[in-house]
């Protein structure tokens, strides 16, 4: 059947089984939009206020629901724009496809109005991206991004549209998921794009030496990693632990692929890794990560990073196998498979006087709770008691990022929806929107800070237009709080450039855009209004008043051994 580029690429979309788009038009993106309004039924488009906060939500859309993300911008700054979500789906590994128009074929490569080589820029940043030329390549480019986009080691994948392949028309025939690999041409293409499945297959012998290495081991400790949390292998990962009796320590991007609650979590690991996580990588005899690229903020000294232990690191992507640790074993794998397979070649084992010594260490941080004004431990602790628990927390970059993943216990994957790798302040309310959109049965709350969200405030105007119950708790220090904590601790106290004393008043900015707020100081205030914001059915923000010296506890200094605390708990 003869049909635009433009139908062809809505039809492809409605193969794929996306229900949900987020993104902002523009001219060369019109064709698009146009034949959008058809599909209205099928396919629901959200949109936001700027290009970057719906790359966010579709991000946040992804992580949560485990489904690809779908984003459209139009060309040159509504391109640019999303360069920055681009990255930070890129460094956290989600799967999210954007699609960009450009100008005329006869436009491109002539600084015509709006036209910016989008390609060229998002190269580094995308697992793979394309630009269409002609309306009969459109199906097997989208059926190709989408493939590799959920394939492997997942990733952001980029489309560029001539604008004439939006107009002009072509062949198509609707072709089921399922059926893709068994089609000809496309077969070939997807056999190429999903090269990086065959990494699914790890090798027998391989797990054979690590079962042999954890039968051997009297100091076991597992690395719960994001490849866990990405690769939805949280019930495997749990049999490992409970089988081998190892303490577990989590990565950031780790956390939800562990129970927080589970009596073998050891807490975080790293920069601001607990006692007994770090310690524990200090006096391990067998160290194995799932899905850890054992990031500068976890191995802050890669020579002293548990160098008393055997490193074995398994993980999806072999470019991450020895970056940035010398491992003595490891696995190239799908950690799902590989822990699986693992666990068939194990028997139960106990580890009790490695674990009494493990938890002798601190898990939780000990804050003076003694004054009258409002702690992090104290805002924690009121939303551990008030919100259900399966509540989905979105975040934003700094101290409150931090502090909401040491002290909250996340139950499942996709929980937790934070930008680890890229570090994005303004990254929290997008993403909070695509994860409510995605999950509109649970609570989701978006936790930033008053430095954060004057980056990603304009999104209320999307939470407000479609109704979106997102609670926002803004742990307000007058400050950019982790930069300060950087200058109290490292910088003799030189406060450059991060006071904050200036608007807006945040209460006054929700009623602006037609949402409600409290202003709180107190736990009583606080409980109350968070009561209230469960309550009402709409957008509602709670901002807590804190000093401005609370610090991030414990913390261990970039490329100092693990142990060298200068914060302590």
């Amino acid at each position: 059947m003869q049909m635009t580029g433009a139908k062809i690429l809505m039809e492809c979309l409605r193969e794929q089984d996306v229900d949900t788009v987020f993104g902002y038009p523009g001219g060369t993106i019109l064709n698009v939009y146009h034949e959008l309004e058809t599909y209205s039924g099928v396919i629901r488009h959200i949109l936001t206020a700027h290009e970057q906060g719906a790359a966010h939500a579709a991000d946040g859309y992804a992580r949560s629901t485990g489904k690809v993300g779908v984003c459209f911008a139009t060309s040159g700054p509504g391109a640019t724009n999303l360069v920055t979500g681009i990255a930070t789906a890129y460094m956290d590994s989600s799967p999210v496809v954007f699609v960009t128009c450009n100008v005329g074929e006869n436009l491109i490569g002539k600084d015509s109005f709006q036209e910016v080589d989008i390609t060229g820029i998002s190269m580094p940043i995308t697992k793979c991206n394309f630009q269409v030329h002609r309306a009969a390549d459109m199906a097997d480019v989208v059926r190709e991004a989408f493939a590799l986009a959920r394939g492997g080691r997942p990733g952001p994948v980029l489309i560029d549209i001539v604008k004439d392949a939006t107009a002009g028309s072509a062949e198509y025939e609707f072709l089921p998921r399922d059926k893709h690999a068994a089609s000809g041409r496309l077969g070939a293409l997807l056999k190429r794009a999903t090269h990086a499945l065959k990494a699914r297959e790890p090798d027998s012998g391989d797990i054979d030496i690590l079962a042999d290495m954890i039968r051997a081991s009297r100091k076991p400790l597992l690395i719960c990693g994001g490849g866990v949390v990405r690769g939805r292998a949280q019930a495997e990962f749990t049999r490992l632990a409970e089988k081998i009796d190892a303490p577990v320590a989590l990565t950031m991007m780790g956390a939800g692929g562990f129970r927080g609650r589970n009596p073998l979590a050891a807490g975080l690991i790293g920069m601001h890794g607990t006692q007994a996580s770090n310690m524990a990588c200090d006096s391990c005899d067998l160290l194995v990560a799932v899905g850890c690229r054992f990031s500068d903020r976890v191995a802050l000294d890669p020579k002293t990073f548990a160098e008393q232990a055997k490193i074995v690191q398994i993980d999806i992507d072999r470019a991450e196998i020895n970056k940035n640790v010398r491992t003595d074993h490891h696995i190239v794998g799908d950690a799902k498979q590989v822990l699986h397979l693992l666990d068939q070649r194990l028997e139960p084992m106990t580890h009790q006087e490695w674990k009494d010594y493990v938890f002798s260490f601190k898990i939780e941080t000990e804050y003076d709770e003694g004054g009258d004004r409002l702690t992090p431990k104290q805002i924690n602790d009121v939303i551990a008691r008030v919100c259900p628990q399966d509540t989905i927390v979105a975040t934003d970059v700094g101290q409150h990022q931090m502090w909401v993943t040491q002290h909250f216990h996340y139950d499942y994957p996709g929980q937790l929806i934070t930008s680890g790798g890229f570090g994005t302040m303004g990254f929290g309310l997008g993403a909070a929107i695509g994860a409510k959109i995605g999950n509109p049965a649970k609570t989701v709350l978006h936790v930033t800070g008053d430095g954060s969200f004057r980056m990603n405030c304009n999104e209320l105007a999307t939470e407000e237009y479609y109704r979106l119950p997102i609670i926002t708790v803004i742990y307000n220090n007058s400050t950019l709080g982790m930069v300060r904590q950087w200058q109290t601790l490292i910088y003799d106290k030189r406060y450059a450039q991060t006071t904050l004393d200036r608007g807006p008043d945040f209460v006054k900015l929700a009623r602006a855009y037609g949402l409600e707020g409290r202003r709180v100081s107190s736990v009583a205030e606080m409980e109350d209004a968070l009561r209230e914001a469960l309550s009402c059915g709409h957008g509602y923000i709670l901002d807590c008043v804190i000093s401005q010296d609370e610090m991030v506890r414990p913390m261990v200094p970039g490329g100092k051994r693990i142990t060298h605390f200068i914060v302590d708990q």
